[in-house]
């Protein structure tokens, strides 16, 4: 899969996407990089550190999250993308599920487009991705935490996502799926989201998988925000075992490392 001007193998190895938060409100790193000089820094100690993808959002989407306007997150993340772009050989991923953002950030010279809606929230966006040629990350997303079998219904939902991508001429070979952990779903649903991820595999696309610091951690710890981090190294051990593509994170460095031992250990 191309994504910018960098070729990722689809099988044998995990890629690190790093997480550039250019909110005031995240829930874990808010405020921390929104000015343009620190987000410059983060992204070069995400580089230095072994990101191979640099995930920029403009919108936190932590539970009872306010919505931002399409001008207001524009204002954010277009910057941020020209900023990256400009000063760093990395692929740039836009992290949005409405349209105008989409595109906006596209011409700002985006990679990837990362949707937590999986093209359900805004019927115009999978004609952008398809326009620019783009590749997606079409995340499973619900609503509410309402299932009768949860592993055969979010097989179910991210088929619809698949077709949805599909009637917009979005190509198979630029899709990523998210099987959405922390989106839509319980604590037990969260768990065994992770601990059946391989479930995905059945459809026949690259996986990415997002738990960076997630509430799933800090219930099973009992921990905040700020001390997940081991908890989120052992999420990334089974996405690696589990042939997850991409893990997306904030603690790049040691992600990195816990992603190469497992695979030394599997592959020698």
């Amino acid at each position: 899969m191309k994504i910018g001007n960098r070729e990722f193998r689809e099988t044998g190895h995990t890629y690190i996407m790093g997480i550039l938060n250019v909110t005031p409100d995240s829930f874990s790193d808010g405020g921390h990089w929104n000015r343009p000089e620190k987000a410059l820094e983060h992204t070069e100690q995400m580089i230095a550190d072994g990101a191979d993808i640099i995930d920029i959002g403009g919108e936190s989407t932590r539970p009872g999250y306010t919505m931002l306007s399409d001008e207001e997150e524009i204002a954010r993340v277009v910057p941020a993308i020209r900023l990256v772009k400009e000063k760093f050989d990395i692929p740039v991923s836009v992290d949005t599920y409405k349209s105008a953002v989409a595109k906006a950030a596209l011409e700002a010279g985006a990679d990837l487009v990362n949707d937590i809606w999986g093209l359900k929230y805004d019927p115009a966006l999978a004609g952008v991705i398809a326009e620019a040629g783009v590749p997606c990350c079409l995340m499973h997303n619900r609503k509410e935490a309402d299932y009768t079998d949860f592993r055969k219904e979010l097989l179910k939902d991210l088929r619809e996502t698949i077709a949805l991508a599909k009637a917009a001429g979005i190509a198979d070979d630029k899709i990523i799926l998210d099987p959405g952990v922390g989106f839509g779903k319980t604590y037990e649903n969260n768990l065994t989201a992770i601990n059946h991820l391989e479930d995905l595999q059945e459809l026949g696309y690259p996986v990415l998988l997002g738990t960076s610091r997630k509430s799933v951690i800090g219930l099973a710890l009992d921990l905040p925000a700020s001390e997940r981090v081991e908890g989120t190294l052992v999420t990334t051990v089974l996405g690696v075992m589990k042939q997850a593509m991409f893990v997306r994170v904030h603690d790049v460095k040691e992600n990195v490392r816990a992603v190469k031992m497992t695979e030394v250990i599997l592959h020698g």
